[in-house]
C-alpha cells in the first residue's frame, strides 16, 4: 500500500502546526504508515503550479492557509457549496485527480465559540475580511449572531458585509465594540509578534474574546482580554476543530480530539 501524503501551503507556512496535528492523529489511530502530513511554503504567484503539482504527485490531501484561501478556487475541479458561499477554501481532497475544496474554518470557529455560549442573538465584530474572516462570519449568521465586519480597508468590509448581509464599520472608528458581545480577531495581527487589532480599551469582563491566531499560544490580544476579565478563546481550539474534519475527509476516520488537543498544548 503507498503511503497517502497530505500537506499545508501558505506564505509564510513555518508556524504552521497542522503537521503535528494530523501525524499525532496518525500515530494515535496506529496508521501512521498510511498517511504523512507535510508542510510546503507557496507563493500566491506560484499558486497554480503548485495545484499541478498536488495533481502530479496524488498528494491526498492539502490544508490552505493565508493568503491562498481566495486565490485557489479558480484551480479546482469543484467546489463545495458551503465553501462557495464562504469564498474561500481552506481545504483540498484528491480523489483519483479531481481536487474538490471544502472550507472548514467556519466549522472550527464555531465549535469552539459555542463551548462558551449560545450564539443566536449575540452581537458580534469580526476584524478582518479575508478568507478566514469570511468563514467566521458565515458560520456566526448561520447561528443567527449579528455580525458587524471591522477592517482596514472600507471597500474590502463593505462587498463582503453586502454579500453576507450584515453591517461594516472602519477599524478607525471602533467604538461601538465596547457594547459588543463577541469579538473575533480574523486577521494575522498578533502572529508571532506583540501587536493586538484592537486597543485594549474595548475589552470588558463581560465579552468573549477568539483570536484566530494560534501562534503565540496567548497573543497580546488575548492577554489584554483576559487582563480585563473578558473569556479569552484562543486560536488552537479553532485549528483542532477545523483540523478534525479535515483529518476524517483526508483518512476516512473519526479523528482522536484529545491527542490532537493535546499536540497543539
Amino acid at each position: 500500500m503507498l503511503t497517502k501524503i497530505c500537506l499545508s501551503i501558505g506564505y509564510p507556512i513555518s508556524g504552521s502546526k497542522s503537521p503535528s496535528l494530523h501525524t499525532i492523529g496518525y500515530k494515535a489511530l496506529g496508521i501512521e504508515d498510511q498517511f504523512v502530513y507535510l508542510r510546503a511554503e507557496v507563493k500566491p504567484e506560484d499558486l497554480e503550479n503548485a495545484v499541478l503539482g498536488v495533481r502530479g504527485l496524488g498528494i491526498r490531501g492539502v490544508s490552505v492557509t493565508m493568503p491562498l484561501k481566495e486565490e485557489i478556487m479558480k484551480y479546482l475541479d469543484k467546489i463545495d457549496e458551503t465553501a462557495k458561499k464562504i469564498g474561500a477554501v481552506n481545504t483540498v481532497v484528491n480523489d483519483n485527480g479531481v481536487l474538490t475544496g471544502y472550507n472548514t474554518d467556519w466549522m472550527g470557529a464555531i465549535v469552539a465559540l459555542e463551548k462558551k455560549t449560545d450564539l443566536k442573538g449575540q452581537t458580534v465584530a469580526v476584524i478582518g475580511a479575508g478568507g478566514a474572516a469570511r468563514a467566521i462570519a458565515f458560520g456566526l449568521i448561520k447561528k443567527d449572531a449579528k455580525v458587524k465586519i471591522f477592517n482596514r480597508s472600507m471597500d474590502r468590509s463593505k462587498e463582503l458585509a453586502e454579500e453576507f448581509g450584515c453591517e461594516y464599520g472602519s477599524l478607525e472608528d471602533m467604538d461601538e465594540v465596547e457594547n459588543m458581545d463577541i469579538i473575533v480577531n480574523a486577521t494575522s495581527v498578533g502572529m508571532n509578534d506583540e501587536r493586538s487589532p484592537l486597543d485594549k480599551k474595548y475589552l470588558n469582563k463581560n465579552q468573549i474574546v477568539l483570536d484566530a491566531v494560534y501562534s503565540p499560544k496567548e497573543t497580546v490580544l488575548l492577554k489584554d482580554a483576559k487582563e480585563k476579565g473578558a473569556t479569552p478563546v484562543y486560536g488552537y481550539e479553532m485549528l483542532l476543530y477545523q483540523g478534525v474534519e479535515q483529518f476524517k475527509m483526508y483518512t476516512g476516520l473519526d479523528a482522536p480530539v484529545k491527542e490532537m488537543r493535546r499536540s497543539l498544548l
